[in-house]
């Protein structure tokens, strides 16, 4: 029997054109949380939001150490980190 990928890194891009990264068990639900205005307080004033990448993993620290690791990130390094899984356009948005 096969692991259970059940645990989500996501990455959302807000109304201002910024990136939130977060941990879910439920993409679509936390989703629905964050345009509900009931999600994290950074994306309260940003909305509405939309789900730009999401990656399975087995386990919880596996996710929420990718979602660490892309918060750590530089603006210009999360473009190209969506870049490379093919998730937004090659040319860097404004803020």
């Amino acid at each position: 029997m096969g692991k259970k990928h059940n645990h989500f890194f996501y990455v959302l891009e807000c109304a201002d054109g910024s990136f939130y990264g977060g941990y879910t068990i439920d993409v679509q639900r936390r989703l629905s949380e964050h345009n509900e205005g009931i999600g994290a307080k950074y994306t309260r004033p940003r909305l509405p939001v939309t789900l730009v990448h999401s990656e399975a993993y087995t386990t919880k620290s596996e996710a929420m150490r990718a979602e660490y690791a892309f918060k750590k990130l530089s603006r210009a390094k999360k473009e190209i980190y969506l870049q490379e899984a093919g998730e937004v356009d090659a040319q860097p948005k404004k803020l």
